[in-house]
């Protein structure tokens, strides 16, 4: 399936012990993330009523489903301790944090921030939610923001700097012309000016963001469109009469994504930090979205609070560091140098 060429990138990657582990850790935390309902949530896994066994982390349930007077949502906090619902038999099984990131602990001592504690292991935050919870949201977030918006910065980037370098002439010129035109147009401006008339939404951040983040890549593609095109086996490929768009897509594209491959992580870092400081000035996602950025900005706000600023500093830091790791330990796996082939 894979070329040997590949196989012994591949190789030296596995070699590079930090990229390596790296990229493990980024990957296991990740995919845990995307269960951070069965790790951090205020309804529990499991609830036990009159002998029926009730999924309330995946499914909603009225307060009157346990013996409750209203119809609204259940406080399962408020129902765990409730005389009638323990007379019935009733059960929970909560998650190890059994906290969601959208509740006001307003009931604690004092007033919010409160610091770490026993039932809080990182505190709460300005409104009183728990700040733990908010990270392990808000890093699930964060990275499929990010990863969204490497995707289709890749997409972009290889479609018209590939065309680009493919075509050459004018179109080769014009297309520089506009990507220069469109680089230099302010993205902060056109954050704010697109939330204000349409709503900051998850969406619409990610088209944003992403219309914004190809146009790196496109140089590289462009580069090596314009380095490949012009090889023997191109030329020999046109002397066959093989259709410009096959060899374009069978025979030069995947010899192209190298770039693709060593650029990825550094898109990934690029989104993380651009999600990030967006919802740190304000111009990201509506809160109570859980947000690094928010939780950043509650910790310079308060700084008589500093296990804010400290647990996201930390979180947003660790995070960028092994992404960076992964992208060069994959920049020195797929250098060309280390092939063994002269360029």
């Amino acid at each position: 399936m894979f070329s040997d060429l590949t196989r012994a990138r591949f190789r030296r990657f596995r070699a590079l012990k930090r990229a390596w582990w790296s990229l493990l850790l980024l990957t296991a935390a990740f995919v845990l993330s995307l269960g951070s309902e069965l790790i951090s949530n205020d309804r529990p896994l499991l609830l036990g009523y009159k002998g029926a066994i009730h999924v309330p982390v995946f499914k909603f349930y009225p307060g009157s489903a346990f013996g409750l007077p209203q119809g609204t949502a259940t406080d399962y906090h408020a129902l765990e301790t409730d005389a009638a619902f323990q007379a019935a038999g009733g059960w929970m099984l909560f998650p190890p944090v059994k906290w969601g990131p959208y509740r006001n602990h307003l009931e604690l001592d004092g007033n919010p921030p409160h610091p770490p504690s026993r039932t809080h292991w990182l505190g709460t935050d300005t409104t009183g939610r728990d700040v733990f919870s908010r990270l392990l949201y808000g890093f699930r977030l964060c990275m499929a923001f990010a990863l969204l918006i490497s995707l289709l910065a890749a997409v972009f980037g290889i479609l018209i700097g590939g065309l680009q370098g493919w075509l050459g002439g004018k179109t080769d010129m014009l297309g520089q012309r506009f990507i220069e035109i469109w680089s230099a147009l302010p993205f902060l401006y056109v954050v704010i000016l697109l939330g204000t008339l349409y709503g900051r939404s998850f969406a619409l951040l990610v088209c944003i963001v992403a219309i914004f983040s190809w146009i790196g890549l496109s140089y590289y593609m462009r580069a090596e469109f314009l380095r490949l095109r012009n090889l023997n086996y191109v030329r020999a490929a046109r002397a066959l009469g093989i259709p410009p768009w096959r060899i374009f897509l069978k025979h030069v594209l995947p010899n192209a994504l190298t770039p693709v491959v060593t650029v990825l992580p550094f898109l990934l870092v690029s989104g993380i930090s651009a999600l990030t400081s967006l919802d740190f000035l304000g111009f990201g996602l509506q809160p109570p979205a859980p947000s690094w950025g928010e939780l950043l900005s509650q910790g310079l706000a308060t700084l008589h609070a500093p296990w804010l600023a400290i647990t996201s500093t930390l979180a947003l830091f660790i995070t960028l560091l092994l992404a960076t790791f992964v992208g060069e330990g994959l920049r020195e796996a797929f250098d060309p140098k280390a092939d063994g082939r002269v360029e």
